[in-house]
């Protein structure tokens, strides 16, 4: 059973291996690491990270980010290096080694693409493994916000956001659960995919009020991070 569920974004910016001691979005960071101490406060048998990917499929507990897959400026032109693990959930663990968690923990990636039912499959297989479950999900927004976005600027954009960030403010199971998956690929908001798996594993029909803690488009992408209480 899920007992508390905290929502991160996936920017590799995150990750101290890439940045460092530069202070890149320090509020976001912060609101990050507050996030992932609230999330660590509920009493839990298992933290599990759980991240979109390529491809469903569960990583062994210690398994960490391969930094230097990111690694690199404009120019630079290195062999390709594959980190065993996704973005997002790599992101996920090094923020529960941040906030100094040696307790167990599952490492879970959910095909980007997967449909609402699939990752709701997913979702209620974590949510059954164990007892109590503290769920860390990982994953941007829209990647669509501005014209200096990845992926350029599209008016859609803003509202697909607005009632995604709406569903998990208000823990509406359902909404979060109908997000266009379709409108999210489109949008490359690579996010929606883990969003709908914390559905599944917290019941579509559960209402999980959350507080919203940071909300913003930096770059043109959307990061969101919130908490939710399931229980």
């Amino acid at each position: 059973m899920i007992v508390r569920a905290a929502i991160v974004p996936s920017p590799p910016l995150l990750a101290r291996g890439l940045t460092g001691r530069a202070e890149v979005l320090p509020e976001l960071r912060a609101a990050c690491a507050a996030a992932v101490a609230r999330l660590l406060s509920a009493p839990a048998d298992v933290v599990a990270v759980v991240g979109p990917g390529t491809a469903t499929a569960t990583f062994a507990s210690g398994e960490r980010l391969n930094v230097a897959a990111y690694a690199g400026g404009p120019g630079e032109h290195r062999p390709p290096r594959k980190t065993p693990l996704p973005l997002a959930v790599g992101i996920g663990a090094e923020l529960l080694d941040e906030a100094g968690y040696a307790g167990p923990r599952a490492l879970e990636s959910v095909d980007a693409a997967a449909t609402a039912q699939e990752c709701a499959r997913v979702g209620a297989r974590v949510a059954g493994l164990a007892p109590r479950v503290a769920l860390l999900v990982v994953g941007d927004g829209s990647a669509r916000r501005t014209p200096a976005a990845p992926g350029y600027f599209d008016e859609r954009a803003e509202a697909f956001d607005a009632s995604a960030e709406a569903a998990i403010r208000d823990g509406d199971m359902a909404a979060l659960a109908g997000l266009d998956a379709g409108l999210a690929a489109e949008l490359m908001a690579t996010g929606r995919a883990a969003w709908q798996v914390l559905a599944g594993a917290a019941g579509l029909e559960r209402r999980a009020p959350g507080q919203v803690m940071y909300s913003d488009a930096p770059f043109g992408v959307s990061y969101l991070v919130a908490v939710l209480d399931v229980r």
